[in-house]
């Protein structure tokens, strides 16, 4: 199956899905499916080209005056993520029809239609090979997560957290294009393998600090980085199926992906990887002290998640092979256990409708299968032999080791270890084999459409780990070798000897287990200390959103106060400004030769002088409207003087319909009207009215003083007949060159005179009334 009917499958299965999920019974849960596992072995078909170092490409041209190819690329890494995203969303599917069995058919259709949309951006980033085109699928994720996380949307916290992760993933995505449009700029194109091959010309780019900044902040805001942090965990507003989703193959991962894009691309910039060890480090530090202090059930699993995502951005700012073999090992082990946690998390919240940790227990009783599924993944989490979680950290550890890195790192992830094997003991053991007393009764059992995905996918995680050899060639090898951009010899074995890495697991392991058992009295201290709570990011998010709120309040009260002489002046202040600047900025000024005083234009400027002092002097609306109308004439007068006889005709015509519309409209209001602006307010428009006055004035001279450049004059001149067919040629310009604007200048005045029309004829059925 090519890529692009991958994509093109994938975005129309979104809508029959949508369609066969409205059906009752059986049909309606079981059919859509068939589409992402359709998508699944297509992209399965690929394993002799990706096992064998091959890329499949393709190419379509999308917008090719932009530069804009559709085109695609299938790598290890991508083959990768494709397989998780295809995979992991058929169990959701599959998991999403029976976690929505009892809710309408209407609201299982709509959220089985976002998250296969939400599949479909997700195919559409990993697959892109056009940064264009990626960053349109980019942004579709962050829109439909959006729309998954405030799903339930009567809920205050749904609303709350959607807006959030929006506002967060949206804002960054901003700060990714901006990075994006810098490096088309700088290397004349948008092939991300063509970028990736680019490291001596991006070190030496002068944007390179700008492109570094916003592409991490991109990354950052994506995955859940410090500072940026606090949203994932807020995201547990989702549905279930929606967070099984986010946390373990899809969404909060892109970030990583595009860092491990990109991490050929800066190769020759250190301070990338330093970044990326150091806020990777921050962020698993920061979410494992949060997991200690959660209350909720998925609230502990997502800053668990958090953490995962930390240790991921810390392995790939390390250096070596072995960080790329243990950036995809800890991708995959990740999203197997995680994905199956939060399956029996939400079965345990379905089906007794408590969210909170400490009240579930004994459910072993009720949801037997659910709890030994449970028991498989935090296994594979705790970093425990046989599972593939083992020998991913173990990977893990060995990176660290062979970095050039002081011991800081190696402590951090000991201990950040250790607190995810407590959490994985906690998750598993409190509310399914602890406190039989706390659960009497559960409001839904097991289902095969709830059991078939964790139980799946913990098997499969000590099937990887019994058997690492089937992944290591077609999955881990291939996906490492296009991180490091160069063939690696992986050996993904269960084995290594008695080596370093197994005493730090053993002490990751030792640490979580004396953690699991002291578990209360630490996360009632963590949540009683005041430190903890001048910590929360979320509330520091909040405190930022509010006083933006307030900026923009204010700025509201000051700019958009609903006086027209305010916006006046401000408008006139602002081109009084700029045009100051540019006059000051042009060079040195020059006076043209002075021509004879000709009499009739100099009457006819006084005459206009005179009406400009009426109708600011006078208090009478018609006196006024009268002095603006010996400007318009006497300015329509000067067109005829200077050989332009159509163009004064229609300054006559315009003046003449404006006074007339305007004269009628008065008949609605007082003919004179009291002073409304304080004698302080008139003297600052006296003095912007004189600064402006001279400012233009100076222009003009400015101007006037420039030899007469003719070609424009003579382009029009040559062309109007030609083009257009007019031998006059300031109507060709008008009509012709200038016509939407002539169009525009029409409509003005048509919707004025129209305004007018309606204000008279309502007068007129007034007074009959």
């Amino acid at each position: 199956m090519s890529l692009l009917t991958v994509l093109i499958l994938s975005a129309v299965g979104s809508l029959v899905g949508w369609r066969l999920s409205a059906l009752a019974g059986p049909l309606g849960r079981l059919l859509p499916v068939a589409i992402p596992a359709t998508l699944f072995f297509g992209l399965l078909a690929h394993w002799a080209d990706i096992t064998n170092g091959g890329v499949v490409t393709e190419a379509l041209d999308w917008v090719p005056s932009l530069g804009v190819v559709l085109a695609l690329r299938l790598d290890g890494f991508s083959y990768l993520f494709g397989l998780l995203i295809t995979g992991i969303g058929t169990l959701v599917t599959l998991y999403a029809g029976a976690y929505f069995a009892d809710a309408p058919a209407k609201t299982r259709a709509r959220f089985i239609l976002l998250i296969l949309i939400f599949m479909t951006a997700m195919l559409g980033t990993v697959l892109s090979d056009n940064l264009i085109v990626m960053f349109v699928f980019w942004e579709a994720t962050s829109l439909t997560s959006f729309m998954l996380i405030g799903f339930e949307a009567r809920k205050v916290e749904a609303r709350r957290a959607a807006l959030q992760s929006l506002l967060i993933t949206a804002g960054g995505g901003l700060a990714l294009f901006g990075a994006i449009l810098l490096i088309g700029l700088d290397l004349g194109t948008f092939s991300l393998s063509a970028v990736a091959g680019s490291a001596d010309r991006i070190a030496e780019s002068p944007y390179l600090v700008a492109i570094v900044v916003l592409l991490l902040l991109g990354a950052f805001t994506k995955s859940a980085q410090f500072p940026f942090h606090f949203w994932l965990p807020q995201a547990m507003a989702a549905p279930t199926p929606a967070s099984a989703y986010l946390h373990s193959a899809t969404m909060v991962k892109l970030g990583i992906y595009l860092l491990g894009r990109f991490d050929a691309a800066f190769a020759q910039v250190p301070a990338f990887g330093v970044t990326l060890v150091i806020f990777g480090s921050l962020t698993m530090s920061i979410a494992a002290l949060n997991a200690l202090r959660a209350t909720g059930y998925k609230a502990i699993l997502a800053q668990s998640t958090v953490a995962s995502l930390g240790i991921l951005v810390m392995l790939i700012g390390l250096d070596g092979e072995v960080a790329a073999v243990a950036t995809a090992g800890f991708i995959l082990a990740h999203a197997l256990y995680k994905a199956a946690l939060f399956f029996c998390a939400g079965t345990a919240i379905h089906a007794t409708h408590i969210a909170e940790l400490r009240k579930l227990g004994g459910l072993v009783r009720f949801l037997p299968f659910t709890a030994a599924a449970a028991v498989l993944a935090s296994f594979s989490m705790a970093g425990l032999p046989p599972f593939i979680g083992f020998i991913s950290k173990e990977y893990l550890f060995e990176a660290q080791l062979e970095s050039g890195w002081n011991v800081v790192p190696v402590i951090i992830a000991v201990l950040v270890n250790g607190i995810m094997v407590s959490v994985a003991g906690v998750v598993s053991l409190r509310p399914f084999f602890l406190g039989r007393d706390k659960i009497s009764h559960v409001h839904h059992g097991e289902t095969p459409g709830l059991l078939f995905g964790p139980l799946l996918l913990g098997v499969t995680g000590i099937i990887m780990g019994l058997v690492p050899g089937l992944i290591t060639r077609h999955l881990v090898g291939p996906a490492a070798t296009a991180l490091y951009g160069a063939p690696i010899d992986t050996s993904f074995s269960l084995w290594h000897g008695i080596t370093p890495m197994l005493f730090l697991s053993m002490a990751a392991i030792g640490l979580g287990a004396v953690l699991a058992w002291k578990w209360d009295a630490l996360h009632d201290g963590i949540r009683a200390s005041g430190w903890s709570q001048r910590l929360d990011a979320d509330r520091l998010y909040y405190r930022v959103v509010e006083a933006i709120l307030s900026l923009a309040r204010a700025a509201t009260r000051w700019l958009q106060n609903g006086d027209q002489r305010h916006y006046s002046v401000l408008v006139m202040l602002t081109l009084l400004a700029t045009c100051a600047w540019v006059l000051w900025h042009t060079g040195q000024f020059a006076m043209a030769p002075l021509d004879p005083v000709l009499p009739v234009p100099t009457l006819l400027l006084a005459a206009g002088l005179v009406g400009a002092l009426v109708a600011t002097r006078v208090r009478s609306l018609v006196a006024a409207l009268i002095g603006v109308g010996i400007v318009g004439y006497g300015s329509a007068l000067l067109f005829v003087l200077n050989g332009a006889p159509d163009l004064a005709l229609t300054q006559f015509a315009v003046e003449t319909l404006v006074l007339v519309v305007i004269m009628a409209v008065l008949l609605r209001l007082p003919t004179t009207t009291e002073p409304t602006r304080k004698p302080g307010e008139r003297k600052l428009d006296a003095v912007i009215a004189l600064s402006f006055s001279v400012v233009v004035f100076i222009g003009l001279v400015a101007m006037l003083a420039i030899p007469f450049d003719p070609r424009i004059s003579a382009f029009y001149g040559a062309t109007s007949y030609t083009e257009a067919q007019g031998h006059n040629v300031v109507n060709v310009i008008i009509v012709d060159y200038r016509a939407l604007d002539t169009l525009g200048e029409i409509a003005v005045v048509a919707f004025a005179t129209m305004g007018a029309w309606a204000l008279l004829r309502r007068r007129r059925v007034d007074r009959k009334g």
